[in-house]
Parts: structure tokens; C-alpha cells; sequence
């Protein structure tokens, strides 16, 4: 899968393709229906299938001060689209040039971008103030000479698969049910880098991850199993217990995923991980010393190794 970035003011025209279009975050089972339906569109016309996104994201630019809990960061959604079969993904900067376009303006954009068959959901708005949605978009398409595909609603159990659910499952702590919206278990990635070596003082080395959100879409204390592949150790599924949140006993300020792999002596300096996340063990709080802290990191090391199925 190839990367595109590409500016709104770029000149000339792409070639023809199938795009599908929005914000994607999180990729759950709603956004695969979007994919496949692209990749399907794809193969009947002969044309290659891209998925269209912003960086950042349009509703972490228009609410800048109070932005929605980002459920994948780039990186992460690089990662996961990777294994979805599309041919490329185009990013475009979400800024105030693009978020002045008409939706004529964004229409021709689509058509500039190479777009032959646009595939968007029934919710899909664009344009300045959100005026457009997708049947105006359908209709803009006769004209610029690009077939429109909406897409219904996705459902659950009769609810409807998006974003804010799968935030909603995070915040409460049901990770099965966030699980059930994305067809995966809930998980973060990163590279591993060093800290301040607290963890091995303490006697919980970790491995830490940079957040890469303005809002977590989830904290606290959680059973985790890692995933990393590459050079050294490859970790299949390997148990842990990780803590996700700003450290407050520390005075961390900062999101960082610090993850203590059960029973696990290699080096993960510079490694890419990704850490899914089983089952939440509490709140992240603030404690009036260090000792009191380890106490409870005992405690929550054996609950996840429990929970995990470990012996103890």
C-alpha cells in the first residue's frame, strides 16, 4: 500500500481510481464495509482503491479546544490499513484552506484526486460548514464525471456501529464490547523509548509508547497482551500488565503507555510494539508515596496474570 500526501492546491490530476472517504478513526467494522465496498468497486472497473483521510483529523481541528479522544493515531491506522488491501492512501492536511473548500470545491477536489467511483457513508458530510452530504455529493458526481456509492448504516444488535460507540465501550471500561465494534481487541502501538528508568528501580521494568493523542480514549491500569515482530524476540500475544494515563504520583504530564511484561528480560529499545488491551483493573490515581504505589502494582500484576490465565 502506498502513502500519497498531497496538498489541496496541487496541480494537475491523479489517475483514475475508486476513493473512499472520511475520517476512519478507529477502523471498526462499520469502516471495513466502507473498504470493501471500494475494493469490490475496485475490481469490477479495473481501477486501483484508495482510501482518502486528513491528518489531523477534521473534528480535532474544528473543536481544537474540547477535541473528541483519538482512538487510532497515524501510525496505527498506517498499521491496520496495511492489512486491509487497499492499493494507497491518500492524506490530505486538514487546515483552514481545506476546511474553507465549498462543497463544489471538495467535489472537484475528489474528481482531481482521480476519483472515477467515490464510496462514502449515508452520514458523510463535507465542504464549508458541512453543508454538502452524500446524496448532494451523488448528484455533484453526475456532473463531474464520478459514479457515488452511500453505504447505510452498519448494526450491531440493532444499534449502529461508529466512533463515538466504540469511545463510549473505552470510557466504560468494556473492552469486549469495543472489541465486538472493531472486530479486534482495542490496542495502542508504538516505538519503545526510553524514560526515566522509574520502573526498573521499582522493580516493574517496562516498556514505554508514547500516547500521540491530544485526548486518551481510555486510562487506568489494564491486563495486556504484546505484539512485536522485527528484529529480536518476537512477541506473539506475550502477557502483561500496563498502566495508560499521566503518572500523577509522578507528576507526569504527558499520556505514556508503560507496559510490564510478565517474566520478559530483552531489550524493546526502538522496537515497534503494539499493546492490546484484555480487561481494565482500575482507575489510574494519584498515591501518597512510591511504596504505597508498588504495593498496588503487586496487587495489579497478579490480578492481570489472573486474568490472563498465569499461574501465580
Amino acid at each position: 500500500m502506498k502513502l500519497r500526501r498531497r496538498h489541496p492546491a496541487f496541480a494537475g490530476q491523479d489517475a483514475d481510481c475508486v476513493l473512499t472517504v472520511g475520517a476512519f478513526d478507529g477502523l471498526h467494522l462499520g469502516h471495513r464495509v466502507l473498504i470493501d465496498r471500494a475494493l469490490a468497486l475496485g475490481r469490477t472497473h479495473g481501477l486501483p482503491a484508495l482510501l482518502l483521510s486528513f491528518e489531523p483529523l477534521p473534528r480535532e481541528y474544528l473543536h481544537a479546544a474540547d477535541p473528541p479522544a483519538r482512538l487510532t493515531n497515524f501510525r496505527e491506522r498506517w498499521r491496520l490499513l496495511q492489512g486491509f488491501g487497499l492499493d494507497g492512501l491518500c492524506l490530505l492536511p486538514f487546515n483552514e484552506g481545506l476546511r474553507q473548500l465549498s462543497g463544489e470545491q471538495f467535489a472537484r477536489l475528489l474528481r482531481r484526486l482521480g476519483a472515477r467511483h467515490v464510496v462514502v457513508g449515508h452520514d458523510f458530510r463535507f465542504g464549508r460548514g458541512g453543508h454538502a452530504n452524500a446524496q448532494w455529493c451523488a448528484e455533484q458526481g453526475v456532473v463531474l464525471g464520478f459514479g457515488v456509492d452511500i453505504v447505510e448504516p452498519v448494526e450491531q444488535a440493532g444499534q449502529r456501529i461508529g466512533s463515538r460507540r466504540v469511545r463510549d465501550a473505552l470510557v466504560a471500561g468494556e473492552l469486549a464490547r469495543a472489541a465486538a465494534l472493531l472486530g479486534r481487541p482495542y490496542s495502542m502501538r508504538g516505538r519503545v523509548r526510553r524514560g526515566q528508568q522509574l520502573g526498573r528501580q521499582l522493580g516493574f521494568r517496562t516498556a514505554n509508547i508514547a500516547a500521540h493523542r491530544r485526548r486518551l480514549p481510555l486510562s487506568g491500569i489494564f491486563a495486556v497482551r504484546v505484539q512485536a515482530g522485527g528484529s529480536g524476540t518476537a512477541l506473539n500475544g506475550w502477557p502483561g500488565v500496563a498502566s495508560l494515563g499521566t503518572r500523577p504520583t509522578v507528576a507526569g504530564v504527558q499520556p505514556l503507555l508503560e507496559t510490564h511484561l510478565f517474566d520478559f528480560d530483552g531489550d524493546l529499545y526502538g522496537r515497534e510494539i503494539e499493546v492490546e488491551f484484555v480487561a481494565r483493573l482500575r482507575e489510574e490515581r494519584k498515591f501518597d508515596s512510591l511504596d504505597l504505589m508498588v504495593e498496588q502494582m503487586h496487587r495489579d500484576a497478579a490480578a492481570a496474570r489472573r486474568i490472563l490465565g498465569m499461574k501465580q
